[in-house]
């Protein structure tokens, strides 16, 4: 008869070995199934099988649980994320300022330096280095100002309403009444609005009077035109400005608002302003387009008259495009 003792002791060495395989497996399964799906090298997922161990019974059963998870999609194609530049508006600004005082400053000495500058701005924004560029080709053009028409304008000019006549404003008497130099301008232009008898008229300039705070430069323009005889529909009063750019702001904005038809732009000043006012008009015009070459309004052409002396520096002109650039 075989004892019992030692078969005893033998089912307890299984069972304990069983209970350490059991242990193992359990362990090995909650570190590789950390109760999700396992995600394999071809980007799929394997369900999640959970081993219960019966220890006593030495018994193994399986119950497998689906677990819901988002699918990741596939796809062959590899996207790419590009950051796209934002331009700094401060550093734009900054770099339009010291190309503008640069030249103002010194001239055809800083065309290097100029030119430089134009790239930097172009990097950080490339429309309005594109921009800043054509202003800057038409300031440093030697032709600028130098083509004038004393007293009348030219043939050839349309003799339609995309045509409009700029009459640039001059500082009142403090009592409101016209000096002689803006009287001896609006000479010219009454001539050159009868050349051009369809072509609209805008008088510029706000209140410049200091006794009198009634009167305005192109409120006594207009009524002095409308003395000499042209109609009051074609005048256009632009009475808000006190600067030769302010003149540009505003007109740039009342034509394109409520003067549709107006394309071609005419500047009547004295003489030594023609170059100020076509400068600064054709600027305005740039940097109110969407891109250079697309500008709403295009100087064409000038009137003046024959002022005995005075002149307009290169700053003069620098401080006027900076304050462009500021609006």
């Amino acid at each position: 008869m075989t004892k019992p003792g030692p078969i005893k002791s033998l089912n307890e060495i299984m069972k304990k070995a069983i209970r350490a395989v059991s242990f193992s497996l359990v362990l090995i399964m909650a570190f590789s199934l950390p109760g999700c799906k396992r995600k394999t090298a071809d980007n799929e997922y394997t369900e999640i099988t959970m081993v219960t161990v019966n220890t006593e019974a030495t018994v193994v059963t399986e119950q497998t649980t689906i677990i819901e998870s988002t699918e990741i999609p596939q796809t062959n194609e590899t996207t790419e994320i590009t950051e796209s530049h934002v331009a700094d508006p401060e550093v734009v600004q900054s770099i339009v300022e010291e190309i503008v005082m640069d030249y103002g400053y010194n001239g055809s000495e800083a065309n290097e330096r100029i030119d430089s500058l134009l790239m930097d701005l172009t990097a950080e924004d490339e429309n309005a280095g594109m921009k800043w560029k054509t202003i800057m080709e038409l300031w440093r053009s030697p032709e600028l100002g130098e083509n004038l028409n004393y007293d009348v304008l030219p043939d050839g000019l349309p003799d339609t309403d995309e045509l409009c006549i700029v009459v640039l404003g001059f500082q009142l008497n403090p009592d409101g009444s016209m000096r002689d130099e803006l009287i001896n301008r609006l000479t010219v232009a009454l001539r050159s609005a009868e050349k051009y008898p369809n072509a609209y008229i805008v008088c510029t300039g706000g209140g410049t009077a200091y006794n009198n705070d009634s009167a305005t430069e192109a409120g006594e323009m207009a009524k002095w035109l409308e003395e000499h005889g042209i109609d009051k529909e074609r005048i256009i009063v632009e009475d808000n400005s006190l600067t030769t750019a302010q003149n540009a702001i505003y007109t740039y904005d009342i034509l394109v608002s409520d003067y549709p038809s107006v394309r071609y732009l005419a500047i009547v000043s004295s003489d030594y302003h023609i170059a100020t006012g076509e400068l600064l008009f054709t600027a305005e015009a740039i940097l109110k387009a969407d891109v250079p070459g697309k500008e709403k309004l295009i100087v064409i052409s000038n009137a003046s008259w024959d002022a005995p002396s005075d002149d307009l520096s290169t700053m003069f002109q620098a401080t006027a495009l900076i304050e462009l650039s500021e609006v």
